[in-house]
């Protein structure tokens, strides 16, 4: 890599991806590579995907923008398609997850006071990531990403994720309360999956406290884990979901979704976004959402996605330095014994591309198009690219 004038934030591999088709890419030296992740579970549909690129074509030889101080018929259209999906009433557009995130909280903190607390508090969780802005890194887990941003935003309360005696313990002693923000599924600290009765609990104490139930499903969502939400494998419905990532199959767009009486909260000028629901970025949503609802992608998701849980299962069991493998539809976590950000370029030698979450847990986020062959193209090349890592490196 050369000398730049990018800031130094990232680690990026030496790697420079110059197309792709499906769920295949190709670097400037025509190596091909299987894509595992999909730039973080964004290009949720393939790469090049023909719908996708012929709405962005159209829409671009039209209007870019306009902004929200006109209506946009098609983002009009994309409310009523993300609402008649999730069940919920009412959508704001932004740009990013951490945008959608920042519209819940500001909602929270209107319903904290409307009910009459001066302090309103948001019940978070450890290992949560919810963002990088400021009231994001707050709410979330992570002390790495807090590192140097002292001092935070002010209005959050944590509990062990997974743990429902600690949240009934906290109602009982913390009358600030105003809601519960929760990933169904945590991705980024390694593809944690909670008890099956976890999200119907916490929604009953939200009911039973009047706390809201805000869910981040950036993630998790749109048709990853089995269901198009993944909240709905449980039937429970919350007040809000934050979305965004696939939603537009790699055109920048978040979407916070409310219920009616949560929504009612906003009044003009009380939040905002220049670029948020563009015409460029809901004609990408809609024709994505289109196509994951036309061919049912959620179930496609839960098949392959527990035939590769299942198939990577048998091939590291015994291993003694696989700690874990775990995950729900198309989102899986291999957790080591060690840190393994060094088998990211093996694996790409082999032809396969994914990323590492929470430093020991190779994270998988394929396409939600991904068929057998790519199923058992990565059940049998990954364990072998593991046990090799393993062998060339010491347990920390």
């Amino acid at each position: 890599m050369t000398d730049n004038h990018l800031m130094n934030v990232y680690l990026p591999l030496p790697i420079s991806l110059e197309r792709g088709d499906g769920v295949f890419v190709w670097d400037t030296d025509g190596q091909r590579y299987l894509d595992v992740f999909s730039g973080i579970a964004v290009t949720i549909l393939g790469h090049a995907h023909p719908a996708v690129t012929a709405a962005i074509q159209a829409q671009a030889a039209k209007l870019l923008h306009t902004s929200n101080l006109f209506q946009t018929t098609q983002q009009e259209t994309l409310s009523d398609l993300l609402c008649r999906l999730s069940g919920l009433d009412k959508a704001f557009f932004c740009n990013s997850g951490a945008e959608a995130v920042e519209t819940m909280l500001k909602l929270i903190r209107l319903y904290g006071h409307q009910k009459g607390i001066e302090s309103p508090e948001v019940v978070v969780m450890t290992n949560a990531f919810h963002g990088r802005t400021l009231a994001t890194i707050s709410a979330g887990g992570s002390k790495k990403a807090q590192e140097g941003f002292h001092p935070l935003v002010s209005g959050f309360v944590r509990v062990p994720y997974n743990d429902i005696d600690a949240l009934e313990s906290l109602a009982k002693t913390n009358p600030n309360i105003a809601a519960v923000l929760i990933e169904p599924i945590q991705g980024e600290s390694g593809v944690n999956v909670p008890a099956e009765d976890y999200l119907i609990k916490v929604r009953q104490l939200c009911n039973q406290h009047g706390w809201l139930m805000a869910l981040d499903e950036i993630q998790c969502g749109l048709a990853r884990t089995g269901t198009f939400l993944a909240c709905q494998a449980y039937d429970v419905r919350p007040d809000m979901i934050s979305l965004a990532k696939g939603l537009a199959n790699g055109i920048p767009i978040g979407a916070c979704l409310a219920t009616e009486a949560v929504s009612a909260l906003f009044k003009p000028g009380n939040h905002g976004s220049t670029f948020g629901g563009n015409l460029l970025a809901t004609a990408a949503a809609l024709v994505t959402l289109t196509e994951i609802e036309k061919s049912k992608l959620w179930e496609n998701a839960k098949t392959q996605g527990q035939k590769l849980l299942s198939g990577l299962q048998e091939k590291l069991k015994g291993n003694p330095h696989v700690k874990e493998i775990r995950g729900k539809g198309l989102m899986i976590g291999i957790e080591l014994d060690r840190p393994c950000r060094e088998i990211l370029m093996p694996a790409a030698k082999a032809g396969l591309l994914f990323n590492i979450a929470n430093e020991r847990v190779i994270r998988l986020l394929p396409a939600l198009t991904f068929e057998d062959a790519h199923v058992n193209q990565v059940i049998n090349t990954l364990p072998r690219v593991i046990e090799e890592f393993i062998n060339n490196t010491k347990a920390v």
